[in-house]
This record gives structure tokens, C-alpha cells and sequence, in this order.
């Protein structure tokens, strides 16, 4: 374990695991702004995880603003509200983007449009007060997917006949949640961005609205910019998430630096949990060819 003060900028891919630090507080001095990664950072989908929070209170009372960053189809005053039955304080972050607000902007370019909705009833918040009209299928000029219908029980290979449907109709197809799993307690459960990645598998256009696209990031920039009142420093940001895919794969794409969270989605193949280091050599394979973060903690914390 290093201590991360000592480094400075992201490692480049290809040079073996990275650097496992004690907490935030090894380098959270060196950032204005830090976007974090909700499900799998902030909680696991069943209850807020004290010590990430506390780690996020203790960033800001430092100078920090923290905008919560998350896949979540759902326009952002929802997931504070889920956040709040989570057990995570207000006080945690200043501000929350979702790709549910990316999804919202993105069909308000389509005005009048008939919709087909793919996904659980929880996420139809997701349409209020945008001006297209929710219709079946057979009817539709193009798809949300918010995710599966019954995520408990379904998985992508379900709908191999629906998104075959929409490739006859050649249906443009908005993901409002490109992560593939996320966990729920012990377990993973798919997301929309599988049935994304079936769909483009056949054929389909599919527009994604969250990580580690890049639309996401410049509103939760522009959100933070809001909140510092000046243009922010892309080397004063720090991005936090659990996922390589979209959270370190979105930050080195933006040219950010990132922390990753071993014991979420990726726990198993790492054999990290909550008191345990990730394996070395586990780590150094996921890592290997990869945008390196900056430093690896098991869970976040102070």
C-alpha cells in the first residue's frame, strides 16, 4: 500500500496493478471537484455505505465539491430521494447528474415522438413533463431502454426476440443506463447497457447517456462549474467509481483522474470485499492494457 500523495496524475496502461492507498485523505487535497460514482461506491443497492459518506463529508469540509455521477435512469430529485432511504446524508455531495437527466435532454430533441419503453414501471418518472408519447412497439419511431422488465428473473438473452422486432423497424434505440451489471446486496443484476449491447450486436443504433460517454460528463462539469463558480481544471478533478468499463474508462477518456473501488461489481474476479485488498495479481489483470486510476481502495473511505 502507497501512499497516494506521493503520485501525481493517472498511471499509463500496461504497468501492473495499481497502487493500492489507505483512503481519500492520501490526496483529496489535490482536487476542486470529485465525481463519484453512486451504486457500488456511494451504497450496494440495499443500504449507504457509512464510511464512503463520511469520506465524501470530510472532502467537502476540506474545500471539495462532489457531484454524485450515476447510471441511474432516473432524473436526479429521485435518486436523492432513494439515496435518503439508503441512509446516505445530504451532506455527502453537493449535487447529483444521472444519465436519466442525459436521456431527458436527448429526447427533448425529438419532441412529439412515439416511444416505446423498455424497462420496470419505477423508472416511467423518466417521461414526466418531456413531450413524447409512450406507445407499444408496433407503433413506435424509437426505444428507451431503462433496463429489463423484471431484473429478479430476466436476463438480455429474454429479449433476443423484442430487439429483433426492433431491428426489422430499424428503431433508434437511447440507453439510459449503459452499465451492463450493478450489484444488488450480494448479487449482480443486469442493466440496460446489455440489452444495448445485444442490440448493437444485430445491427442497432444505440445512443448511450451515461459513463463513460462523454455527454454525462460535460453536464456534470458544467454542474460543478455552476457550484465553483469558475471554469474548473480537468487536472483538479478526481473521478471515483467500482466500474473499469464505464468509471475509469469514462475518466480517462475525459482526461480526468480516477479512484477505483475494488469490492463492487468487479469484487469476485478481484476477491475483494469490505475488510479485504484486492489480489495483486487479479487486479494487474484487470488492469492489464487498461486506463490505470490513480489508486485502488476497497471500499472508500477517509
Amino acid at each position: 500500500m502507497v501512499d497516494g500523495a506521493a503520485m501525481s496524475g493517472s498511471t499509463p496502461a500496461g504497468q501492473g496493478a495499481p497502487p493500492l492507498v489507505h483512503g481519500l485523505s492520501a490526496f483529496a487535497g489535490d482536487y476542486d471537484v470529485i465525481l463519484c460514482d453512486i451504486w457500488g461506491v456511494i451504497h450496494n443497492g440495499v443500504a449507504a455505505f457509512p464510511a464512503a459518506c463520511a469520506a465524501l463529508e470530510k472532502a467537502r469540509a476540506g474545500g471539495a465539491r462532489v457531484v454524485l455521477v450515476s447510471n441511474a435512469p432516473r432524473p436526479n430529485p429521485y435518486v436523492s430521494i432513494i439515496l435518503d432511504g439508503l441512509g446516505a446524508q445530504r451532506s455527502a455531495y453537493d449535487a447529483i447528474v444521472t444519465s436519466g437527466d442525459v436521456t431527458r435532454m436527448l429526447m427533448s430533441q425529438h419532441s412529439g415522438s412515439r416511444m416505446f419503453h423498455l424497462g420496470p414501471e419505477r423508472d416511467l418518472p423518466l417521461f414526466e413533463g418531456v413531450d413524447v408519447t409512450l406507445v407499444p412497439l408496433e407503433e413506435a419511431q424509437g426505444v428507451v431502454c431503462t433496463g429489463l422488465f423484471d431484473d429478479t428473473v430476466e436476463t438480455p438473452d429474454d429479449y433476443a426476440e423484442m430487439l429483433a422486432r426492433m431491428g426489422e423497424q430499424d428503431l433508434p434505440f437511447i440507453c439510459a443506463n449503459p452499465d451492463l451489471v450493478v450489484e444488488r446486496g450480494p448479487r449482480l443484476i443486469y442493466c440496460a447497457g446489455a440489452i444495448a449491447v445485444a442490440y448493437e450486436a444485430i445491427g442497432g443504433e444505440v445512443a448511450y447517456c451515461g459513463k463513460p460517454h462523454q455527454p454525462i460528463y460535460d453536464l456534470a462539469l458544467q454542474t460543478a462549474t455552476d457550484l465553483c463558480g469558475r471554469q474548473i481544471d480537468h487536472s483538479r478533478v478526481l473521478a471515483i467509481g467500482d466500474a473499469l468499463r464505464t468509471d475509469i474508462l469514462g475518466a480517462s477518456r475525459m482526461g480526468l483522474d480516477s479512484l477505483f473501488i475494488a469490492a463492487g461489481i468487479h469484487a469476485q474476479d478481484l476477491r475483494a470485499d469490505d475488510e479485504t485488498a484486492p489480489d495483486e495479481g487479479a487486479l494487474a489483470a484487470l488492469f492489464e492494457g487498461q486506463p490505470r486510476p490513480r489508486g485502488v481502495m476497497s471500499r472508500l473511505s477517509w
